[in-house]
């Protein structure tokens, strides 16, 4: 019988927690395209999350932020690379971001900057003003960024009642109360 138990507690023990995800779409109304939304999971109360030990990467290629939307883990790093044979410059106005300038520099180094608050940030270059991306610092691992068509899907979520919201970078957010439980549908409409 003990032997019997020892088993049943290995196998279960063994066994990988399922994890549950969160899919759908996003129409748009008043832009080119449903891409560029972030939806992500809230705040999950008691819960906190480490930022990871990796940095997040964003380009600034053929005068562009690429990614033109990042969506990060409060706590991470970005790198962010100059791959034009122009300087670059990255800075942002947002307060919450600490109005940070990491100044300008040549094609192929890197300037690092760590996002530390919640909050979405506007990124700017002094040296082409017609740039512009966005960093969404975000409280929990679980997000997304929307394709054209405005489909996303966010895996390994646990199952839970949580709050999904939408934001985007030139429409109104949205949000709804969301139960997860295995492959999970929730769609949203935004605009302007």
């Amino acid at each position: 019988m003990k032997k019997l138990i020892a088993t049943v507690l290995f196998t279960i023990a063994a066994t990988p927690l399922m994890a549950s995800e969160i899919h759908g779409k996003v129409a748009t109304k008043g832009v080119r395209d449903s891409s560029n939304a972030v939806v992500f999971v809230d705040k999950v109360p008691g819960k906190t999350f480490a930022p990871p030990t990796l940095h997040a990467r964003m380009n600034q290629k053929g005068m562009q932020f690429l990614p033109h939307v990042l969506p990060l883990l409060a706590g991470t790093t970005v790198d962010f690379l100059n791959s034009d044979s122009v300087l670059h410059n990255v800075f942002s106005p947002d307060a919450c971001a600490d109005r940070f300038n990491l100044g300008t520099w040549p094609q192929g180094q890197t300037k690092s900057f760590t996002f530390k608050k919640e909050c979405f940030v506007a990124l700017l270059c002094k040296v082409h003003p017609e740039m512009e991306g966005f960093v969404a610092v975000l409280p929990t691992p679980y997000f997304a960024v929307t394709s054209p068509d405005g489909s996303y899907e966010i895996k390994d979520v646990p199952d839970g009642t949580y709050t999904v919201k939408v934001w985007h970078p030139t429409l109104k957010p949205a949000q709804k109360s969301v139960v997860v439980k295995g492959s999970t549908e929730a769609s949203f409409a935004i605009a302007k």
